[in-house]
């Protein structure tokens, strides 16, 4: 990495405390230049309280983006107009709460981010293509370097619209939903891409939450309260990429795995050191 670029993290969607604690210990031995996460399962798998929101923000989290479950907690009404890193998608019906995509001013260069929600299998939402289109047009005025964060559950439409919008020259897109990280980090028109980034958090169970209480519903059809995975064992998948701040051109896309075993070791090293 030279003067000329930066390192950008973007953490796949937090589940609950383990989530949490398992980026908190990974920022406390890795350093970027800026650090995004999807934080609306961090706070016990269903949206985000504001106590989560700022000690997540005490972490070293520049950006946090959300998806369908950001209202699951209440109290998110009471903070979440006057945060100053939290968005929620950009196409949630005007009048909606929060905002849809903030320009972050980090001296010598600034990062736009945009959070988007899918509609294939999702909720209703306004429809992404022309919207983030022209909010990409808009930051591309101020900024070069615009990273998206697509919410979404269908392959499909997370492949189509991040080649959509590699074509109108964002930075990096980041699928999210989905909670298992996908195998194709690649750079699709100087934009880096993966179709989801995964989770962090409990890997002993069921995209973070509890085995038991899934294998239930699935065999019951009863609905039953969701808890999140005691996290015996945690993950952390991100994605990490280098970015040209004068052209806002990725240079390289790597995907991060890793589990606590691995973080304790790192933690073992320091000390040593």
């Amino acid at each position: 990495m030279t003067n000329s670029t930066i390192k950008i993290i973007f953490f796949g969607d937090i589940v609950g405390k383990p989530g949490r604690f398992a980026v908190r210990d990974y920022l406390a031995l890795n350093k970027y230049d800026f650090v995004i996460a999807n934080v609306e399962n961090a706070s016990h798998g269903f949206g985000l309280t504001e106590k989560n929101y700022k000690d997540l923000q005490s972490y070293g989290i520049n950006c946090m983006t959300c998806g369908n479950h950001i209202w699951d907690k209440k109290d998110i009404h009471n903070y979440i107009d006057s945060s100053d890193c939290l968005i929620r998608p950009i196409n949630y019906p005007k009048g909606t709460k929060g905002k849809g995509s903030q320009i972050f001013d980090l001296g010598d260069y600034k990062i736009g981010v945009i959070n988007v929600l899918g509609r294939v299998f999702m909720g209703l939402v306004d429809s992404q293509w022309e919207l983030v289109a022209q909010e990409i047009k808009r930051i591309k005025e101020i900024t070069p370097i615009i990273i998206i964060d697509f919410h979404a559950e269908a392959t499909a439409e997370k492949i189509c619209f991040g080649k959509f919008c590699s074509e109108l020259g964002v930075s990096a897109f980041f699928g999210t939903h989905t909670h298992v990280q996908t195998s194709d980090d690649s750079i699709i028109n100087n934009m880096a891409y993966i179709t989801d980034a995964g989770f962090c958090g409990a890997s002993d169970g069921v995209i973070g939450m509890d085995y038991q209480t899934s294998l239930t519903r699935f065999l019951t059809g009863i609905p039953e309260r969701y808890e999140v995975a005691k996290g015996e064992t945690t993950q952390i998948n991100a994605v990490e990429v280098e970015i040209d701040k004068i052209n806002g051109k990725a240079l390289s896309v790597k995907r991060v795995f890793c589990n606590d075993n691995n973080i304790k070791e790192e933690k073992e090293s320091e000390k040593e050191n």
